[in-house]
C-alpha cells in the first residue's frame, strides 16, 4: 500500500464521505416510500468516484472507490433485470425494495469501513 501525507489522505477522505452522503441519500430515498431522491445525485456521484480514484491508486481508499462504483454498477443491472417485473406490480415492488436495501447495506458498510480507515475487500 502506498502512504500518502496527511493532507492528501484528508483530500481523499473528504471526497469519500460527500460520495458516500450522496449514496446514502440515494439509497434512502429508495428505501423509504414517497422519499425519492434525484438519480442527478447518484450520477454525481459516479462520476466524482471515476474522476478521484486514479488518485487513491494504491493506498487503502482505493478500495473504496471500486465499492462504490461497483455498487451502483451491480445496483443498476439488478433493477434493469427486475424491471419487467412492475408489469405483475407487486413482484417488481418487492424486487426493486430488496434491491434498494441491498444497496444501502453496502453504502452503511463502506462508510462504516471508510471511517475506521479499513479496506473495503475486492
Amino acid at each position: 500500500m502506498v502512504e500518502l501525507d496527511p493532507q492528501r489522505e484528508q483530500q481523499l477522505r473528504s471526497v469519500g464521505v460527500i460520495s458516500y452522503v450522496l449514496h446514502t441519500v440515494v439509497a434512502v430515498g429508495a428505501v423509504l416510500p414517497g422519499v425519492q431522491a434525484s438519480v442527478l445525485l447518484l450520477v454525481v456521484a459516479v462520476i466524482l468516484d471515476l474522476v478521484k480514484r486514479g488518485e487513491a491508486a494504491g493506498t487503502w481508499q482505493a478500495s473504496h472507490f471500486s465499492w462504490r462504483l461497483r455498487s451502483v454498477f451491480w445496483a443498476g443491472l439488478l433493477y434493469l433485470i427486475t424491471a419487467p417485473l412492475w408489469l405483475l406490480l407487486l413482484p417488481g415492488w418487492i424486487a426493486w425494495g430488496l434491491i434498494s436495501i441491498w444497496f444501502l447495506y453496502r453504502v452503511v458498510r463502506g462508510w462504516i469501513a471508510m471511517n475506521d480507515r479499513q479496506p473495503m475487500p475486492t
